[in-house]
């Protein structure tokens, strides 16, 4: 990975944005110090240029953006790094610092939340029993959501069938983890399909 830090008198734009939701969370600096830390700590360092020195974000507040993926621009010259963040990343205490969360991407951080229920076995866990109970039971499950959505898609409350369809595709994540499958990868045979 060749990063052209001269460019710009030696510092270049860095975005963050969210592993799983990919929301952008803010915009930062690195100088060739700075990213640098990041590789060797897999957590985001940027050169603050109020500061004048690295700047490890969530040093004070607790935080970090743990690193998922780095990308380079085609002109070698901006860095694209996608994080899980362990809490707020603007100081004004929201998600992003370019607004409030998005709900887009939410399913990822909802697919990680029934694993972790399921890996950690969970007893007091609704996800986790139906888990437990094995496949026939959780496809089943999925099979009578999917029903459910289908009636409510005859009227026209849209409360319901918005219920109905968020019920559907909590229950289909489940099934999905019973199979040791990620929901990336039913997007993966969509996108192949899609060419």
């Amino acid at each position: 990975m060749q990063i052209n830090f001269s460019k710009v008198n030696g510092l270049v734009p860095v975005i963050i944005q969210d592993n799983r939701s990919l929301q952008v969370l803010m915009l930062g600096y690195m100088n060739q110090a700075a990213f640098d830390k990041t590789i060797s700590e897999n957590r985001v360092t940027f050169y603050s240029r109020s500061k004048q020195r690295l700047w490890t974000k969530g040093e004070k507040s607790g935080n970090y953006l743990a690193v998922s993926e780095i990308s380079i621009d085609c002109d070698q010259d901006t860095i694209l790094i996608k994080a899980t963040p362990a809490g707020p990343t603007c100081h004004n205490g929201t998600a992003s610092c370019f607004g409030s969360k998005s709900t887009k991407g939410f399913l990822y951080q909802l697919q990680e939340t029934i694993s972790h229920r399921i890996d950690s076995n969970d007893s007091n866990s609704y996800t986790n029993t139906l888990y437990r109970r094995g496949i026939n039971k959780i496809a089943q499950k999925v099979g009578e959501e999917a029903i459910e959505l289908v009636i409510e898609s005859k009227d026209n409350n849209e409360d319901l069938f918005k219920g109905e369809a968020a019920d559907l595709l909590y229950h289909y994540l489940i099934l999905l983890k019973a199979k040791g499958i990620q929901i990336e990868d039913v997007e993966a045979v969509l996108q192949n399909r899609s060419k």
